[in-house]
């Protein structure tokens, strides 16, 4: 795929450049509270603007029905953006109507526009291929050059994402370049012993990935609320611990492949419980207590591993010369369920290795527990990108890009 760098070598100045960022972040009302993805394309948009071209940033934000909604609106993102850039950021109010067109129109050499959010047109994320056609069009009809850099969405196969590249000269923007880089060191080329560490709530989300990892990784380390289906595969009592019953053949089969092929698949041996789920927003004591994982009382569930497990996992991380992180190992929010993904993140930093948070929470987490982001190898803006990418699923937002 052509990079940013040919672009810019080819010359930008005066023209529109469409780029798909990713500025997906989490907001509690109109405020960000983890604005990680919006300075992850920063490098592609300050290198366009300073260049001369007039950009042009579109994103999704959250998940509303095809149709205008304030509670989703990328007003905040935009203005973020321009704090970070140090410039104004134009906003406009559509994606590709009245204000949109005007916003663009009126952009001059070097500046920096955002269009609202692509997902209150119907047409992003339409499963009919005219519909996404047509959408597609509309956004061509802003640029002059498409820049994909939201690797976010590249497993989505979106208008924005999949057909527009196609109607416009394409380039990977930056951030993705990295991606692709770093998911290539955990894929083609990896440094042994290689150890992955996944959590998070559902097994199901991960199952893919273990099926690829148990030909690929030396250990699996697992954690999060999907470790209680591991551990009732095994005949524990989990008492009110997240559980996907309809996943228990498929973790069980894993388990017996880990065993017969010789991949360490490591599960807690204690666990720290409470009798429900934690307060998030007040973080009111949930009153924990610690249980070894073949004694959780039935009255209880698991929220975070417990200090031997948090031993074991980071002895197991000591030596490896390649970690993948994606999920937290308990509910990170709360800080009596915090220590399992702190000891994970330390592990990390401590072992010297080529490490790569993949995303989502994992990501999120490193930055709300107070660690040097940049002490990490890499981390991802693409939790659900990077388990496709492992799962050696082809992307549509890269394939798209490919000539």
């Amino acid at each position: 795929m052509k990079t940013i760098d040919e672009l810019l070598a080819e010359g930008v100045a005066g023209k529109r450049v469409f780029v798909r960022a990713d500025l997906n972040v989490p907001l509690d009302g109109t405020t960000i509270t983890d604005d990680g993805r919006i300075r992850a394309v920063l490098p592609t948009v300050k290198a366009l603007a300073e260049a001369g071209a007039r950009v042009v940033v579109a994103s999704h934000l959250g998940r509303p029905k095809g149709a205008p909604d304030p509670a989703f609106s990328l007003a905040p993102a935009a203005a973020r953006l321009g704090e970070l850039l140090g410039a104004d950021v134009a906003f406009a109010t559509d994606t590709v109507g009245e204000s949109a067109t005007a916003t663009v129109a009126g952009l001059a050499d070097g500046r920096v526009a955002v269009v609202e959010n692509l997902r209150f047109n119907a047409g992003e994320t339409s499963k009919d291929d005219a519909e996404r056609g047509a959408f597609a069009d509309q956004l061509a009809a802003l640029a002059d050059v498409y820049v994909g850099d939201g690797f976010g969405a590249v497993h989505r196969g979106h208008a924005s994402v999949l057909d527009l590249p196609a109607r416009l000269p394409h380039y990977a923007g930056y951030l993705i370049a990295t991606e692709v880089g770093v998911l290539k060191k955990l894929t083609d080329d990896v440094q042994r012993p290689y150890v992955v560490a996944l959590g998070g709530a559902k097994v199901s989300d991960k199952l893919a990935v273990i099926d690829q990892l148990l030909g690929k990784a030396d250990r699996i380390l697992i954690g999060g609320g999907m470790a209680y289906t591991f551990l009732k595969a095994k005949g524990y009592e989990v008492g009110g611990s997240l559980l996907q019953e309809d996943q228990l053949d498929a973790v069980t089969e894993y388990l017996e492949r880990a065993e017969k092929t010789g991949v360490e698949l490591v599960l807690p041996v204690d666990a720290v419980v409470a009798p429900a789920f934690p307060d998030l927003k007040g973080k009111a004591p949930a009153g924990a207590t610690e249980v070894a994982a073949d004694a959780m009382p039935t009255g209880q569930m698991g929220l975070d591993i417990g200090p031997e497990s948090r031993k074991l996992y980071a002895s197991k991380i000591a030596d490896a010369a390649t970690v993948f992180w994606n999920g937290p190992m308990g509910v990170f929010e709360h800080p009596e369920f915090a220590e399992g993904t702190k000891a994970v993140a330390q592990a990390l930093l401590d072992s010297g290795a080529f490490t790569v948070v993949g995303g989502g929470d994992s990501a999120a987490a490193v930055r709300i527990l107070g660690f040097d982001e940049n002490a990490f190898g890499h981390i991802s803006t693409g939790g659900g990108a990077s388990l496709e990418y492992l799962e050696g699923k082809t992307l549509p937002g890269l394939a798209a890009l490919e000539d």
